[in-house]
């Protein structure tokens, strides 16, 4: 039987993001409460980063101007404005921290639900299988994945989950940017590319190394449980297959080991750069801003 190729092309890449509408739809099927909560606490903690530069640009204001023409209202030696901002800075602050706390933590919950449910959907499909299918070695390929792959479940959920929260917090980013200089927009966008690009291509990367290693991994879990096992250690004895059995499990771990490896460096090495093309329109935004007064910007502010 010929095996068929996975698609690698970008066409194909795009088809596969058809699959996340379906993803979500099973989110929301294990816990809707759960799942709104999560929402929910995302949107506002995607809120807090253009918050806090905007109270940090008025506290800085408020800074110069006591500075240039002094400050009569007082507490403790510093001016009530200046006070009530850092409050708010520090509100802010513990805000997104415990923001943070409740989304890791309705996170787990909500991934180990997702975990279980896609376990017993592959159960109860598996027994609808006939033997035959078994010993198709592409399709107990495919089987072997998902029922691996339902651990991971959780992982995905918080990547995807969080890539779209960073997604709403550039829009916010973005409202801001329109409201002060529009111009950034631009740059914002231009700056956003490089990252996105280069996540996409290692996630890609990622996921064709897990899928052509299915039967290495496989054999790995043969290996592990048959040299390690009590059904199996006296045949082991008898044909003196201890030594061939870890030095068949040590050649596969290690190939795999480096092949991570290099793709585990290249990301990280990559993944240090991405960063940066973010930080600029950011650091633009707060030039910018330190520009212009307030209630220039914003006449609401006055």
């Amino acid at each position: 039987m010929t095996k068929s190729k996975p698609k690698n092309d970008f066409i194909g890449q795009l088809t596969a993001l058809g699959n996340i509408p379906r993803f979500f739809r099973m989110i929301w099927d294990v816990s809707p409460r759960m799942a709104m909560l999560n929402a929910f606490l995302r949107v506002v903690q995607a809120a807090i980063p253009v918050s806090m530069l905007y109270v940090g640009k008025i506290l800085l204001d408020d800074i110069l101007q006591c500075l240039g023409a002094g400050c009569a209202d007082l507490i403790w030696g510093v001016p009530r404005s200046i006070l009530f901002w850092v409050g708010v800075e520090l509100g802010l602050a513990v805000l997104n921290s415990l923001l943070g706390r409740g989304i890791s933590l309705t996170e787990s919950l909500l991934g180990d639900l997702v975990s279980n449910d896609s376990s017993v959907l592959i159960m109860r499909h598996a027994a609808t299988l006939d033997l035959f299918q078994f010993e198709d070695a592409e399709f107990y390929d495919k089987l072997e994945r998902a029922r691996t792959q339902t651990g991971g479940r959780t992982m995905l959920m918080s990547l995807v989950m969080s890539q779209l929260q960073d997604i709403l917090a550039i829009l916010f980013l973005v409202a801001g940017l329109a409201a002060f200089n529009p111009w950034l927009i631009v740059l914002l966008v231009v700056a956003v590319i490089p990252s996105f690009l280069g996540e996409t291509h290692f996630n890609r990367r990622s996921y064709s190394l897990t899928h052509s290693w299915t039967p290495e991994r496989r054999e790995l879990d043969y290996l592990r449980f048959i040299g390690a096992s009590n059904e199996t250690a006296k045949e082991i004895k008898i044909f003196g297959l201890e030594n061939f059995l870890t030095d068949r499990f040590k050649t596969i771990s290690d190939k795999y080991y480096d092949a991570n490896k290099n793709l585990t460096i290249r990301r990280a090495g990559w993944g240090t750069l991405f960063p940066l093309s973010v930080r600029f329109p950011i650091t633009l935004l707060m030039w910018s801003l330190s520009c212009k007064p307030s209630t220039e910007v914003l006449p609401w502010a006055a």
